[in-house]
């Protein structure tokens, strides 16, 4: 998963918006206690960050991809 494919599945699933702010306030337990962005400016994989972000909203694996029925889910790491 490239950098915008992370941020396109930010808007598409989570809303542009709140997706946004989420990924600077949340604080994920799965990414050592950082944000989705600091994980992303400590160079951690935008697909493995994206996990951790839909497992603490609890997204069902089905919602996670977005609107194009066609995008492979990337695997986890």
């Amino acid at each position: 998963m490239r950098y915008r494919e992370f941020w396109q599945l930010v808007d598409e699933v989570l809303g542009a918006a709140h997706g946004r702010e989420l990924t600077r306030e949340l604080v994920l337990g799965g990414l050592d206690q950082r944000t989705a962005v600091q994980a992303l400016e400590d160079n951690v994989e935008p697909r493995d960050v994206w996990h951790a972000l839909c497992d603490e909203l609890e997204i069902p694996e089905n919602s996670r991809w977005g609107a194009d029925a066609h995008r492979p889910a990337p695997p986890r790491s």
